[in-house]
């Protein structure tokens, strides 16, 4: 059986009832424990990739050879509400796929955002918040 998302670190991720969160680059391997979490916090489903309304947060799951880290932080940007979180979830050390803080703080801060630290979401994943910068940084 795989341990349950911890609950006090899905409140750690800022999210609100009602809020619409955009997930991006979900697959087989992502936590639907957590997923589910998510989506019972805000009391809506997540929406995906496609998806091109305003909305309050983004969850994008990466791992190491899913493409251009930089491009993807570009792209949740574009419909994300100024000011709303954006979540980088990347498999833990040890894990395979996992991806070193650093390269996350280096397409962060190329996408205009910078990373402002990590919590264990959950039992394979990482969660690394990004936000903006602000003028004149």
């Amino acid at each position: 059986m795989v341990a349950a998302a911890d609950p006090s670190s899905i409140e750690r991720l800022g999210l609100e009832p009602g809020f619409v969160v955009q997930e991006y680059g979900w697959g087989d391997d992502c936590d639907e424990q957590l997923r589910e979490a998510v989506e019972g916090l805000t009391g809506n489903e997540l929406v995906d990739e496609e998806y091109d309304d305003v909305t309050d947060a983004v969850i994008a799951w990466y791992r190491d050879g899913d493409g251009d880290l930089t491009d993807l932080l570009v792209d949740v940007q574009v419909v994300l509400d100024d000011g709303g979180p954006i979540w980088v979830l990347t498999p833990k050390t040890g894990r395979p796929g996992h991806v070193a803080h650093a390269e996350i703080q280096e397409a962060a801060s190329t996408a205009g955002l910078h990373a402002m630290g990590n919590i264990a979401l959950a039992p394979d994943w990482t969660a690394t918040r990004l936000a903006n910068r602000g003028r004149g940084r």
